[in-house]
């Protein structure tokens, strides 16, 4: 073997570090990937103000026809989207109507329809989609990571084993399985007769 034909063979080696050197190290946490979101972490459909109106999307949806604004059910103090940006699918948020930034602003009657169409949408996306668990929660200002810190929202993340895989990661694709309109389309349907405002 020749001087040259040895470096060419030391070009093809690929050094693999040791990831415990590097932030990111194994913590035991799962990650729920999404880079699909860029697009309206960017700004893409974000308010441009902070007030109420035809500028933010959880005031104007409810004007919208339902197939239209993703709506899969209302209440009579509030309502549940399918966010257009899911982190899974299935993902929904539960709108209060009234364009209020925090939790505390909420009206007891608020609070109560919050609630239970947090319930019913748990309930109805197990009916439907057969997650494993859930993710729900609200993020209180921008600072907490609220996309929309100026219309409060309640945010029900179905969740599967696997459901972060190799696809976000490797090949910058989230993989959701059936279109939103379809997917709000099957919640509507099995939603309760009796919860549908």
């Amino acid at each position: 073997m020749t001087a040259e034909d040895r470096a060419d063979d030391d070009r093809d080696v690929v050094q693999v570090d040791d990831a415990g050197e590097f932030a990111g190290a194994p913590d035991g946490l799962q990650r729920l990937w999404t880079p699909h979101r860029m697009a309206y972490i960017g700004g893409q459909d974000k308010p441009t103000d902070s007030e109420p109106g035809a500028g933010c999307p959880f005031c104007r949806i409810p004007t919208l026809p339902d197939e239209q604004g993703l709506v899969v059910a209302r209440g009579p103090a509030a309502y549940v989207v399918l966010n257009l940006y899911p982190y899974n699918s299935g993902h929904l948020l539960v709108c209060p109507y009234r364009h209020v930034p925090d939790y505390t602003d909420l009206t007891p009657d608020e609070v109560a329809d919050v609630a239970s169409l947090t319930q019913t949408a748990m309930r109805v996306t197990r009916q439907v989609l057969a997650p494993q668990g859930f993710n729900l929660g609200m993020n209180q200002g921008e600072v907490a990571g609220a996309g929309i810190a100026a219309h409060l929202h309640q945010h029900v993340v179905p969740r599967w084993v696997g459901d972060s895989n190799f696809l976000p990661i490797v090949a910058q694709t989230r993989a959701l399985p059936v279109l939103l309109a379809d997917t709000r389309a099957r919640l509507a349907a099995a939603w309760p007769t009796e919860s549908k405002g």
